[in-house]
């Protein structure tokens, strides 16, 4: 996952909106949205996986928790017996613990991954981690962004997709399909606004675009959620190195009653 934006507007009809879009190397195998296995109960976790390691960069749970995940890109050596950071986001879909107590205790374990940014909502709070400085950043009602850097640093992808995002809410546009395009944006950065992150200005170039396209690498899904007061609203489109492959959307009543028992079992178990 490269690049998320939301518009967050707690005490709303539609708390919770989130823009997205996942880079990733054609080759690494993924399967595309749909709810994964309840071991015999309803399943409670809606995402697309990475089946190479098992986890996510995006999904949801019946009782309204979100996460999304993206990497820290810099040009230190890769931790290659790190754990997967695509758990994290099924962590804290599974979890009980509240968006503050699930980003307090993983800031301490943080720097046993490759580093990364973690977004999650509860339904109460937006809170983001960014694991190499183990920093927890709230966020306040409105518009934000992150990309391969801290929340809101402003590469010109990120401020791209953040204005575009302010200016439909605006016109109220709203609908996937007004949307959508947001997220197939090709244009690359001037030269002269290119972050400078060391891998060199040819890469800056391919990756400042909004939706990436090269021979073995790009833009693999293209993401939106709605979170309204009772239900939820979640599309992907996914790609390959030939194009769309295919457009998959699921609504569902969210399920707080879920979320309310796990808090019970968290206030008086004495683990």
């Amino acid at each position: 996952m490269c690049l998320i934006a939301w518009n967050w507007q707690p005490q709303t009809s539609t708390p919770l909106l989130v823009l997205s879009n996942r880079d990733e190397y054609y080759d690494r195998a993924t399967l595309p949205l749909h709810w994964w296995d309840g071991a015999g109960h309803e399943p409670q976790l809606l995402a697309g996986q990475d089946c190479q390691a098992g986890g996510t960069w995006l999904g949801l749970s019946r009782t309204g928790r979100l996460a999304a995940l993206t990497n820290y890109r810099t040009t230190d050596p890769v931790q290659v017996d790190s754990p997967s950071r695509g758990e994290l986001v099924t962590q804290f879909l599974n979890s009980n613990l509240t968006a503050a107590e699930f980003l307090g205790q993983l800031s301490a374990r943080s720097h046993l991954y490759n580093p990364f940014n973690l977004l999650v909502c509860d339904g109460q709070q937006l809170l983001g981690l960014q694991s190499r400085n183990k920093n927890i950043v709230k966020f306040n009602a409105g518009v934000g962004a992150v990309s391969n850097a801290d929340f809101n640093t402003p590469w010109p992808k990120l401020t791209r997709l953040r204005h575009d995002l302010q200016k439909s809410l605006e016109q109220k546009k709203m609908t996937v399909s007004d949307l959508l395009p947001l997220l197939h944006l090709r244009n690359v950065a001037p030269d002269a606004e290119l972050p400078q992150t060391g891998v060199g200005v040819e890469l800056e170039r391919l990756l400042s675009a909004t939706f990436i396209t090269s021979p073995h690498y790009g833009t693999r899904a293209c993401s939106i959620i709605s979170m309204h007061a009772k239900h939820a609203e979640f599309t992907e489109q996914s790609f390959g190195p030939k194009g769309l492959l295919g457009q998959h959307q699921e609504s569902f009543a969210l399920n707080p009653q879920v979320a309310a028992v796990g808090a019970l079992i968290r206030t008086v178990s004495p683990d």
